[in-house]
């Protein structure tokens, strides 16, 4: 804290992990991730990049791994719901990943967070309740506000993020972040921050 003149004002603090871009970076610049998952052992192979379109040949246990196919989650039914939330504004941007499950079975065994710059991977434990936080550093923490959390305004700062979540039950779920709330310049929008899905 520094004083002017019997005024205190707060120091200006830049974390390690704050963007300093001056631009969003450009959709399509990371590659397309595709996920490969043994039904034997439950052993995952996510591969980016070269032609991810085409079916590779992943052995597992002595047999080919399965391809995920991402269902949205309306066609993914309601045995795992997936919603998340921006937090942090500059300096600690993340994403906040919440889900609510019918049942323990239900539960993700993991998440996949792509980015701008490429994924980050979380298995989710057993005693691991929700929300799960993927924090953001440096192009991939691009914001265009400091707003905690995120008022989802047009800007849609982290538009080309994709979560991907695999419950045994319901599959592989993809939820892009593109959520816009209608409300955002007034704030009316804001939900608590409970943890919880609605």
């Amino acid at each position: 804290m520094q004083e002017t003149g019997g005024d205190v004002m707060s120091e200006q603090v830049f974390s390690q992990r704050r963007c300093r871009d001056t631009r969003k970076p450009r959709a399509g610049e990371c590659p397309e991730v595709v996920f490969y998952r043994c039904s034997s052992c439950g052993a995952l192979f996510p591969v980016t990049g070269g032609s991810v379109l085409e079916e590779k040949e992943i052995v597992c246990c002595g047999q080919r791994a399965q391809r995920l196919t991402p269902l949205t989650q309306e066609d993914a039914g309601n045995s795992l719901k997936i919603t998340y939330q921006i937090t942090g504004g500059y300096n600690d941007n993340a994403v906040r990943v919440s889900w609510k499950a019918l049942s323990a079975k239900d539960k993700p065994e993991w998440i996949y967070l792509k980015t701008f710059t490429g994924g980050y991977l979380k298995y989710v434990s057993d005693t691991k309740r929700s929300p799960m936080v993927f924090a953001l550093a440096d192009t991939d923490a691009f914001a265009y506000c400091d707003e905690d959390p995120c008022l989802e305004c047009v800007f849609r700062c982290k538009r080309g993020f994709v979560i991907y979540v695999y419950g045994k039950q319901a599959g592989l779920i993809e939820v892009p972040l593109d959520k816009m709330n209608a409300h955002w310049q007034s704030g009316a929008g804001k939900e608590p921050d409970d943890g919880k899905v609605k």
